[in-house]
């Protein structure tokens, strides 16, 4: 007889491994699609490689470099009223829209790598899109028309309009005269002696790049400086034999103290200035101190520029200054743009019978090169003379001086061989005949060699129009024969 029991026990033996593959194919993944798999090659012992040294890293492949960023849109900024009042000016005085000769000293394949002025252009890219992280600092060397400021106050004051404000710079303790402005100088009350080395007789000790120091006349000598929210500040002092303490003090407080040793050395002081504090005041404890300069400024970015003017000098004239203590200041300052504007004298000198043409020639020449290796990264722009006339009356009272033409021909050779741009104020002027008409129109003082007021904002403005042309020009360049 069939028993049920017995066949229900076999069936449920044999269907129990049945069950189990089903349930294994059930749970497995379905496999991905492919394409006709290739047979597996059968696997056979390999030989091992020799060993070989590591690799260095350094010889590994460089990384590919980062696209270079999307280059700044260059907008000439829009001209403050004083500017529009300028250019009315211009216009009547029959100036010309000015021109920079920017050299292209780095060129490449397809375009200018980098212009003469490429330096100090980077700068105000930055200063444009907000990328600066400190002050853009301007070092402007020349002859009176500098150290009466005027010219370059217009320079610095449109630029930091457009470009901002980082403040004052190099000061003197006090001005060069009894009259004059005070913008770029503390108030004495004829407490300190200036010397310059624009004197005939050299003067016993050392200059630097302001070409002037102020030495103390009296105990207690003090010089006060209205501040502008300037963090800190720096005084450059020579320890000059004899000479005694200076101090720096404000609302009250000594802010810093000199340690002079009498060893004839000159040396740089920073302090930190109080925040709110109003005015800083120099102090001499006694006769001989000696004072090289007094350094504000804000750590924010923007523009500084530092008026180094010397009246009577000329670039022989400065290379009187130390030559150690020129470079070890310049290269403190470390400027982004070193404005040479002379030749003015060099070219009454000429005249005069007192120098010739090499002499000139190698001034200049000696005196950039100073400046540049002392500052490097710095981009340098040479400006001519502007226009002169002889003095005097009679029909000779208003006409050209000679060497004029001589003197701009030199000063444009030695830019462009030492990698500087040129600006030819003379032809910005109108050339020859310019400056009788500023005489005409009252915008020259009564030596007919330097003008005043507005003839001297005028001459500021033209510099600043080359100067902002050049910079959106260089950006709109594609190839290095657009560049002159």
């Amino acid at each position: 007889m069939f028993d049920a029991s017995r066949a229900r026990r076999w069936t449920g033996f044999l269907l129990l491994p049945l069950l189990g593959v089903l349930t294994w194919g059930l749970s497995r993944p379905p496999p991905e699609p492919s394409s006709h798999r290739r047979p597996r090659a059968k696997r056979t012992a390999r030989t091992p490689a020799p060993r070989s040294p590591p690799v260095l890293l350094a010889r590994a492949p460089p990384p590919k470099a980062p696209p270079p960023p999307a280059p700044i849109r260059r907008t000439r900024p829009a001209p403050s009223p004083r500017a529009l009042r300028l250019h009315q000016l211009g216009e009547k005085l029959g100036t010309l829209t000015p021109g920079m000769e920017n050299p292209c000293v780095t060129p490449s394949e397809e375009r200018c790598a980098r212009t003469a002025l490429g330096p100090f252009f980077d700068s105000l890219d930055a200063l444009t899109s907000g990328t600066a992280t400190a002050p853009t600092v301007i070092s402007a060397f020349g002859n009176s028309l500098i150290a009466g400021d005027r010219i370059v106050d217009v320079v610095r004051e449109e630029l930091s309009g457009a470009f901002g404000d980082s403040g004052r710079g190099v000061l003197l303790v006090d001005r060069l005269a009894p009259y004059g402005p005070r913008a770029r100088a503390g108030f004495a009350q004829g407490e300190w002696e200036p010397r310059t080395l624009g004197e005939l007789q050299l003067a016993p000790l050392p200059f630097g790049i302001s070409g002037v120091y102020h030495q103390s006349v009296s105990a207690r000598a003090r010089s006060r400086f209205t501040l502008e929210g300037e963090p800190r500040g720096t005084l450059w002092w020579l320890d000059a034999p004899e000479g005694g303490q200076l101090s720096v003090h404000s609302q009250g407080q000594v802010l810093a103290t000199t340690e002079p040793q009498g060893d004839g050395q000159a040396r740089s002081l920073a302090f930190d200035i109080p925040a709110g504090a109003r005015t800083l005041d120099v102090v001499a404890d006694g006769k001989g101190a000696v004072v090289l300069g007094v350094v504000l400024q804000r750590s924010r970015p923007g523009i500084v520029l530092d008026t180094l003017g010397v009246p009577s000098s000329d670039a022989n004239l400065f290379l009187r200054s130390n030559e150690d203590l020129f470079r070890a200041q310049l290269a403190e300052r470390s400027p982004r743009l070193m404005l040479f504007i002379l030749g003015g004298n060099e070219a009454k000198r000429l005249e005069w019978g007192r120098s010739n043409l090499e002499e000139v020639e190698e001034g200049l020449r000696d005196f950039v090169r100073r400046a540049r290796a002392a500052a490097p990264g710095s981009a340098c722009l040479v400006v001519g003379p502007i226009d002169a006339v002889r003095g005097g009356t009679g029909p000779q009272r208003l006409v050209q001086r000679p060497y004029l033409d001589e003197v701009i021909t030199v000063e444009r050779k030695i830019a462009l061989a030492e990698g500087c741009a040129f600006f030819d104020i003379f032809s910005a002027m109108g050339g020859e005949g310019s400056l009788a008409r500023f005489i005409e129109a009252g915008l020259v003082h009564d030596d007919l060699v330097h003008p005043r007021g507005q003839g001297l904002d005028l001459l500021g403005q033209l510099i600043t129009d080359a100067l902002l042309s050049a910079w959106v020009e260089e950006g709109q360049v594609s190839t290095t024969e657009a560049v002159p």
